[in-house]
């Protein structure tokens, strides 16, 4: 931490904006849960005059639909503005064509998204991985936080890469779970931001604005003869994209002293059983390790930073010689697929390495149902048996398909002296509102 650091209350979607207000040119937004006061948040400070980094009002304007907003940040983009969007669940469905686009002209952009649940069989509000994993072939790069600090942190890592690196991005985190949860965190200001710019990069984007001073050819239809050539071509731009996504972390450490890699190890160095995972539920995971490791266990976790380009060189690199067995869990599902895409991921870079681990794969968390650490003990004592249980569900009792882990093994992951209190809301009496501003008070004056 900065010995100038200013520390401030807020919750994961006041940090998202905080970071992308500084980074905009225009905002085009459409509302929806659990995303809709990013946008809200960024309008008001726009509407008191607050400016960005290139010294600038953020011009934001609310469009007719999720659709219509990613064909206006598209065409923002063209002119050579920096601009972002906030969105998740259906509304990022919306924007799928217009992202293929954006990724496939190689034009710098972030999006923010809580991200949420899907409708399927019904609508759900709430948070999983749903959502950015219908985005992950659209070839916008994705980068998950899984704290509010991280959602600071890493969206200015996300924009600073992407300047760099000229692939779109998505920022996700979890909605609700860190969307709206609110925590003390290191507000990073704007001009320290401005000295981890690569002004070049930036000048680069404007200079590729559509021009009729300097005309370029751009949104052309391609035959046979070129289109699969030309789609190769822009392999260069992801191989480059780990390392670059690396050395913006590195500068980032540099400022804030919080260190993060694009797959960080924590447990046992020479753990057997470990878990790979990303956003808030390692958080819990994370609990559940240290808990264990201190009780005499050797277990460890791997978070996942930058999923897409997901780096076998990298990943690789992050798992400990020792270790032997793996779960992978995904807060996603997929009917009719094998398994989840992170657990195929995983599956298949480790085959290509040649590596002789045991991978399993399970789903858990979806529409934001709860993941605790005996949970995450449940998931260990299942890697654990000779034959470990593949393609499971954690966090349910699935009396159906039987996939679920049994969670006979309860632990309390707790620090000594923590304080829990709970409110009852009765729903128009004001009750969450005043704690909400309860919390901020206590986080901000003590």
């Amino acid at each position: 931490m900065n010995e100038t650091s200013k520390m401030k209350s807020m919750d994961g979607n006041t940090a998202a904006a905080h970071v992308g207000y500084a980074f905009s040119d225009v905002a085009a937004i459409y509302p929806i849960t659990p995303s809709s006061p990013m946008g809200e948040i960024a309008d008001s400070w726009a509407a008191h005059g607050r400016k960005n980094i290139f010294g600038q009002v953020l011009k934001i304007e609310e469009m007719q639909s999720e659709a219509g907003a990613a064909g206006a940040v598209h065409g923002s983009l063209s002119a050579g503005a920096y601009t972002t969007t906030f969105t998740a669940s259906q509304g990022l469905l919306l924007m799928l064509p217009n992202m293929y686009k954006i990724a496939g002209e190689i034009m710098p952009a972030v999006f923010h998204v809580s991200a949420r649940a899907l409708a399927g069989q019904a609508l759900s509000i709430f948070g999983d991985h749903q959502d950015v994993m219908a985005a992950r072939a659209t070839g916008f790069a994705q980068l998950c936080s899984g704290s509010v600090q991280e959602v600071m942190d890493l969206a200015l890592v996300a924009h600073l890469s992407t300047l760099k690196a000229q692939i779109p991005f998505i920022s996700f985190f979890d909605g609700f779970r860190t969307s709206h949860e609110i925590q003390k965190i290191e507000i990073i200001d704007y001009e320290d931001m401005k000295k981890l710019v690569d002004w070049e990069a930036v000048k680069i984007h404007r200079r590729r604005s559509l021009n009729p001073e300097h005309p370029h050819l751009r949104g052309t239809a391609q035959n046979p003869d070129i289109y699969f050539q030309v789609n190769e071509a822009i392999n260069k731009y992801y191989l480059a994209l780990p390392e670059i996504v690396e050395e913006q972390m590195k500068k980032v450490t540099e400022l804030t002293g919080r260190s993060y890699d694009l797959f960080d190890y924590i447990g046992a160095p020479d753990a057997e059983n470990i878990i790979i995972m990303m956003g808030s539920g390692a958080e819990a995971a994370q609990e559940a390790v240290e808990y264990m490791n201190t009780r005499g266990d050797n277990v460890g976790l791997i978070k996942v930073r930058l999923f897409r380009p997901f780096s076998a060189k990298h990943f690789l690199a992050a798992i400990p010689d020792s270790v032997k067995r793996i779960a992978v869990l995904d807060r996603t599902k997929e009917n009719g697929a094998f398994g989840e895409p992170m657990y195929l991921d995983v599956s298949t870079v480790l085959k290509d390495a040649k590596r002789d681990i045991i991978v399993v794969g399970g789903r858990y968390g979806l529409g934001s149902k709860d993941f605790t650490p005996t949970m995450v003990k449940s998931v260990y004592n299942n890697l654990s048996m000779r034959e470990p249980k593949n393609h499971f569900t954690i966090g349910i009792v699935d009396d159906v398909t039987f996939t679920s882990l049994s969670m006979d093994d309860v632990i309390d992951a707790s620090p000594d002296g923590v304080v829990r209190c709970k409110f009852w809301g009765l729903g128009g009496d004001g009750t969450v509102g005043a704690n909400k501003n309860s919390i901020k008070i206590i986080g901000d004056d003590t």
